[in-house]
């Protein structure tokens, strides 16, 4: 884990900075836009905004580098974070988040990647489970620092607590975080083009439709449960700003717990025998919290969502980077990536709409339902990549070869 410590140290730095946001950005956002459908936008702007840039970053890594792309995500996602906490309009606070998601496009992308190239495949999946484990080591401390600063000195200025954390972060990148010198993601002769997509879709299409319809739905559940939980808590229940935060801490800190057996799982049984468990009990705790009337009955939902995302710490991550192409890695990271984003982009519009129709407590039960379409769809219609990546990664397809001669 040596060469990969200049990335995991400001990776924690910014994952603490949006783990601080996850109780307190959809109380503000409602607080500001009036009603849950507005909430619902104005967080999923932020995704829609990776959404967007996941592809493009992808293309581009290959030209920028990993250093570049980190410190350029980290300081827009910084930057826009310490604005949203200081204005109150609906239309400022969409943009904002939306280019808060385009550095987080570049951000994510790039450390993926690192990791991707730089990690051999027979432990990939604990390297990338333990990058999973400081994300969520992150949405662990966040959380609690941020309902209790929000309790105390407000939703705004916990919110630029958050984006000068992810300031930390830009300093550490800058200063540590260096492109090796060799590296699949810079081949000889490699250009930016659109049709390295094309290529890096069609050497096994059928897995990345599969896999990619099970990340959807896998990240819609993660993204939805990040708004539903915190409005649930304060507006079905009546918890305080504190309250919602330790809650949130609680199940991010049993997630948090459960990286390295995530990793040992993946890297030993499959990558399927940790991700669809994952999401079934996920799905579960999710289906609890309509039927939770007190904060303690909430906090066991809550550790069951814990103990289920936890079980598939950095699972798609891996699912993702088995399926890459040994020479378009960048590239292909960036579609993959694109299409979970595209389930987190929808999922906070989608709940708050409903809510807005239904109510909260309703569509927080409704949420369930995605998570078990996940967990279906990865036993019965994806193939297991853990026991062929390594004859994959060997097989350099001859567009590589040829590129790599001229």
């Amino acid at each position: 884990m040596g060469p990969l410590l200049p990335v995991f140290v400001p990776t924690a730095f910014l994952s603490f900075g949006q783990g601080l946001l996850i109780p307190v950005l959809p109380l503000y956002a409602k607080q500001s836009g009036g009603s849950f459908g507005l909430a619902g936008l104005i967080v999923s702007a932020a995704w829609i905004g990776t959404m967007l840039f996941d592809l493009p970053s992808g293309l581009l890594l290959p030209k920028v580098g990993f250093r570049r792309s980190m410190i350029a995500g980290s300081a827009l996602f910084s930057a826009a974070t310490i604005l949203l906490g200081l204005v109150h309009l609906t239309p400022e606070l969409i943009l904002l988040q939306f280019v808060g998601g385009v550095g987080t496009a570049f951000w994510s992308l790039s450390r993926h990647a690192f990791i991707a190239t730089a990690i051999p495949n027979e432990t990939r999946g604990r390297a990338i489970s333990v990058f999973g484990g400081i994300n969520r080591l992150g949405t662990f401390t966040g959380p609690f620092a941020g309902g209790f600063i929000a309790q105390y000195y407000g939703l705004g200025n916990a919110i630029v607590v958050a984006g000068v954390a992810a300031a930390v972060a830009v300093l550490l990148a800058f200063f540590f975080v260096h492109d090796p010198e060799s590296s699949s993601i810079r081949p000889k002769g490699h250009t930016f083009h659109f049709g390295v997509v094309r290529e890096a879709v069609e050497h096994n299409r059928r897995d990345v439709i599969a896999a990619g319809t099970a990340n959807v739905f896998g990240q819609m559940i993660r993204a939805g449960r990040q708004i539903a939980i915190p409005l649930f808590a304060a507006y079905a229940i009546g918890l305080d700003n504190a309250q919602v935060g330790i809650i949130v801490g609680a199940s991010a800190l049993l997630d948090m717990s459960l990286f390295i057996p995530a990793g040992y799982v993946m890297d030993r049984f499959g990558r399927k025998a940790a991700s669809v468990p994952s999401f079934a009990i996920l799905s579960l705790g999710m289906a609890m919290v309509p039927f939770t009337h007190s904060y303690a009955q909430l906090m066991i939902a809550g550790m069951v969502m814990g103990l289920g995302n936890g079980m598939g710490a950095g699972s798609m991550m891996t699912l993702g980077a088995d399926l890459a192409p040994p020479h378009l890695t960048g590239e292909f990271l960036g579609i993959w990536r694109l299409i979970g984003d595209s389930g987190r982009a929808v999922s906070p519009i989608i709940v708050g709409a409903v809510a807005d129709a239904v109510g909260i407590v309703v569509t927080s039960g409704a949420i369930a339902g995605l998570g078990v379409i996940a967990a279906v769809t990865l036993a019965t219609c994806v193939r297991e990549t853990r026991w062929d990546a390594e004859r994959r990664a060997s097989a350099v397809p001859r567009s590589a070869e040829s590129s790599g001669s001229t």
